[in-house]
């Protein structure tokens, strides 16, 4: 069988809800052996947050929930009371055979129970242990819980996000999917794997200290130098661009499409298609830092052309004329496109109690380890056993 990038590493996954686990999928797409550590007769949050269900919950599996799904395919669970002496026993024995803990209590919820990251390590000085929190190890939010919702308000993406204050409908608005959660545990991925690495030659362990403020800050990107270049705190504009023109969604005949017009050559064949080419070489249009400053008059009279055709002959006609265009699709759309269909985004699990299992495959390509997709989301302890005995050699 072609090997995986991270065969035969160990994760032993304390977390649950979205940060946590999506960082523990990825190592587990990538091959690593994931032990996704529950409580007993409860399991993840996530189990519970439903509907819709991939199964009516019954005796047998318990909650099985959609959105819980999304975030521990390529892991096992297995069901220990963190709360008694014995399951903490338990787990300090499997975090010493452990390469990687990842956790994502409050800041100290776990020394209680010998399980924080100064505990494990003098048994296992080699470990790698991840801890996600709302507001990090350290500063004066650190004790503080932390949420996806409250951190896009509290980091900025909200006062940029939504439409501008100038609009009806204005306010701001959260991203439609738990956005800071995925993007720390991408971050806590790649902690992960660059503290594996240094161990490579150091023989060390040590701490990755994720915090979901520090990364929605870190990627606030352009509009973050923006503000600090400037001076001046961006404001939300809708689907609008605060540095490209014309960059955002325009009224077709029959609907909306998206226009990402990056450069003057290519508002120059856009204005070839439209029949307005001389747009191209009016002084107030011909260049981007040209069209930011004159936005106000341009936006209305592309908005005047592009109601003329439907989305499909737009896309049609921009796409042979090399300029970025599409449409703005539904989910039941982005699932029947063909460049969905073709990248195979859409895969089925077999699960051992639920049959077929659709999820999202995960998008990196590996040329020589591809990943691969070896377990569906488990039922809740659905591997004590099998754990037990292979990490421990417990009958």
């Amino acid at each position: 069988m072609t090997p995986t990038s991270l065969q035969g590493l160990k994760v032993l996954d304390l977390s649950r809800v979205l940060a946590g686990p999506w960082a523990s999928q990825l190592l587990g797409d990538l091959g690593a052996d994931v032990v996704k550590v529950e409580r007993p007769g409860a399991g993840d949050d996530t189990r519970h947050w439903g509907p819709p269900w991939v199964a009516e919950p019954s005796a047998e599996t318990g909650p099985q929930a959609a959105y819980f799904q999304c975030a521990n395919r390529n892991k096992r669970s297995i069901a220990v009371d963190m709360a008694t002496p014995d399951g903490q026993a338990l787990l300090r024995e499997l975090a010493a055979q452990a390469d990687v803990v990842l956790e994502n209590f409050k800041v100290g919820g776990l020394k209680q129970y010998g399980l924080d990251y100064d505990s494990l390590k003098a048994l296992n000085p080699r470990l790698i242990y991840c801890s996600i929190t709302g507001f990090g190890q350290t500063g004066p939010y650190a004790p503080r819980a932390g949420y996806d919702f409250l951190i896009q308000g509290m980091g900025g993406l909200m006062s940029l996000t939504g439409r501008a204050d100038t609009e009806d409908g204005a306010g701001p608005q959260k991203v439609g999917v738990a956005l800071v959660d995925i993007m720390t545990g991408l971050y806590a991925t790649i902690g992960i794997l660059a503290a594996l690495n240094h161990r490579q030659t150091s023989g060390q362990g040590q701490h990755v200290d994720m915090a979901l403020l520090d990364v929605q800050v870190a990627t606030l990107a352009n509009q973050a130098a923006n503000y600090l270049v400037s001076g001046v705190a961006p404001k939300r504009m809708g689907n609008a661009h605060p540095n490209i023109v014309p960059y955002q969604d325009f009224p077709t005949a029959d609907g909306d499409m998206i226009l990402a017009v990056g450069n003057d050559g290519q508002f120059a064949k856009f204005c070839a298609v439209a029949g307005r080419p001389e747009w191209a070489i009016d002084e107030r249009f011909a260049s981007n830092p040209a069209r930011v400053a004159n936005r106000a008059a341009l936006i209305p009279l592309l908005r005047q052309t592009t109601v003329m055709k439907t989305t499909a002959e737009w896309v049609a006609a921009l796409e042979a004329a090399g300029v970025p265009c599409g449409p703005i699709n539904r989910l039941n759309d982005v699932f029947a496109d063909p460049q969905v269909q073709a990248r195979g985004l859409l895969q089925h699990l077999q699960h051992p109690t639920l049959g077929e299992m659709p999820l999202v495959a995960c998008p990196i390509r590996l040329s020589t380890t591809p990943v691969r997709n070896r377990l569906a989301p488990p039922t809740l302890g659905e591997h004590t056993q099998e754990v037990l005995a292979e990490w421990l050699g417990r009958a």
